[in-house]
């Protein structure tokens, strides 16, 4: 059987921070309170999602590597990973802030945690109003003043505070202390790493624990890049029917498209995974004479022997985040 796009069925994960938009938004369907992430595509161990549509309907990410290898990732791709699918995509509600944290590199969480690092991007799809993203610092800190701040529970203060609304990107990567704020709903791009080191969280109760969330300073001190940017929002086009370069690190490539009508894409040249992501409107996708609805709030992933397809938008323009390697 030759593949086909794929659907995945998410996996909804409970946050102290976690609110209600991923069901009334985005129409996800679960009963649990609290639900923060929805993890669309994870092949992180004991939370792989499994295929939700079509002949490989509960098939994992490992299984359609380990049986079509280079057909599935890229030829280029699976050289490099092996059995191992590269990145997580979710969607996450923040109803309440997210800790201040800091992901470790690919070399300090190998050596750790033997894991992957975690390089991330946010493409924020709705804000309430004041609404913001905490990201990197406003001036330069020592470790010892940066100690300090922590300790003293004043280290929101030195951070860089940016009020955001839809369309906003940022790139986070490792050594980048950030955190999400409340009224926030984006999608999140990253690498497969669950590996996060939590430097502030309020003082904080958890309602299901009793107690206090771990802190990581202890880890966290020595990976944290203390140096601020001019800008740390990614500025990019949003032209029509054109794949807008969004961000292009060295752990993935992300491009923001928007559908108006009738798109045929063209990924004969590209070795690669290609996952979209739709963040408003609602489109089909043609492939081989099947129809795969996308609307907003699913994800979807072109194996990578999927040369072309169609995409054609429903009643509006669609957006999209096109993913690949």
């Amino acid at each position: 059987m030759k593949l086909h796009p794929l659907k995945f069925t998410p996996l909804y994960k409970y946050r102290l921070w976690g609110g209600e938009k991923l069901k009334t938004v985005l129409n996800k369907n679960y009963s649990e309170t609290n639900i923060g992430e929805s993890w669309e595509i994870s092949d992180v161990k004991n939370d792989e999602t499994v295929v939700d549509n079509g002949f490989f309907k509960g098939k994992t990410l490992a299984n359609l590597i380990k049986q079509f290898k280079g057909d599935f990732l890229g030829n280029k791709v699976y050289e490099q990973f092996g059995n191992e699918f590269p990145l997580l995509i979710k969607f996450i509600d923040a109803k309440t802030p997210l800790s201040i944290q800091v992901h470790p590199s690919n070399e300090i969480a190998k050596e750790r945690h033997n894991s992957f690092g975690k390089n991330e991007m946010w493409y924020v799809m709705e804000a309430d109003e004041n609404a913001e993203l905490i990201v990197g610092f406003d001036e330069k800190l020592s470790k010892e003043a940066y100690t300090n701040l922590v300790t003293n529970g004043d280290i929101l203060e030195k951070m860089h505070h940016e009020n955001v609304t839809e369309g906003d990107t940022f790139y986070i990567p490792t050594g980048r202390v950030h955190a999400i704020g409340a009224g926030v709903l984006l999608a999140e791009i990253q690498q497969t790493s669950d590996i996060t080191y939590r430097i502030y969280d309020y003082n904080r109760v958890d309602a299901k624990t009793g107690k206090l969330r771990d802190l990581h300073n202890d880890l966290a001190t020595d990976v944290i890049d203390f140096e601020p940017k001019e800008n740390y929002k990614t500025i990019y086009k949003k032209d029509k029917n054109v794949s807008n370069e969004l961000v292009h690190s060295p752990y993935f490539i992300s491009n923001f498209l928007v559908v108006d009508g009738t798109l045929e894409k063209d990924y004969t040249n590209l070795d690669s995974f290609v996952i979209y992501m739709c963040v408003n409107g609602n489109l089909e996708l043609y492939f081989n004479d099947e129809v795969y609805p996308l609307k907003k709030g699913e994800t979807i992933l072109l194996p990578a022997s999927i040369d072309k397809v169609k995409l054609q938008s429903q009643a509006k323009e669609a957006k999209l985040l096109e993913v690949y390697l």
